[in-house]
């Protein structure tokens, strides 16, 4: 039902620039959008749009997952922790891009979100994504270190958690500002730590200990 709509989506990600290699192409292509949209939203699960999902947390738009997928550069096989699961989307495009030998952590704070995210996942049988329910500016010590770290919801820093628990070397993005907010990937390699600006960005803020 839609599946043309998702290749026109794929193709028009691909010609703006924000698809820029295959392995997100193909996860573009694999996970369902519509599953992870509550079902009165589903007629735009392929509209370039964030879509509420409940709990004042929305489903990102389509081009930032994209954007945050190629920044983070993800290989077969690492692991992976995702701040704000929320309806699990992002974390399914993930997990197709580190393999059946790679994991994504997951750490949601409402458990409402938390639960319909495992029920969505579940259904697309992505079998290799944890999902936690907790404070996810702590991070999710647990299962540290992580190869790559990102933040679905605006810090007013870089948590420091977060840095701690990232693997030397290895790749953090996260939104710093408020709603308005820069896209930020700090680069840990060699006991150093470099931070690259990728543009302005709008998400809903992330609340915790270390958030706003």
């Amino acid at each position: 039902m839609f599946e043309q709509e998702k290749e026109r989506l794929v193709f028009s990600l691909c010609k703006e620039g924000y698809i820029k290699t295959d392995s997100v192409k193909q996860a573009f292509l694999r996970v369902p959008r519509e599953e992870f949209v509550p079902d009165f939203l589903k007629k735009y699960s392929y509209v370039d749009t964030p879509l509420d999902i409940g709990n004042g947390q929305t489903i990102s738009a389509p081009h930032m997952v994209a954007i945050m997928c190629e920044a983070l550069d993800i290989k077969k096989s690492q692991k992976i922790l995702e701040i704000g699961t929320g309806s699990g989307y992002h974390a399914a495009m993930v997990a197709q891009l580190v393999g059946e030998t790679g994991r994504v952590y997951t750490i949601e704070r409402f458990e409402s979100l938390a639960a319909i995210a495992k029920q969505n996942l579940d259904k697309i049988n992505c079998t290799n994504v944890i999902v936690e329910v907790g404070d996810g500016s702590c991070g999710l010590p647990r299962y540290q270190p992580y190869d790559r770290i990102y933040v679905t919801c605006a810090a007013p820093s870089i948590p420091q958690p977060l840095i701690d628990q990232l693997r030397d070397p290895g790749k953090l993005l996260v939104p710093v500002g408020d709603m308005y907010c820069e896209l930020t990937l700090l680069l840990k390699e060699k006991q150093k730590q470099t931070v690259h600006h990728l543009g302005g960005c709008v998400f809903v803020p992330l609340v915790g200990k270390y958030g706003h």
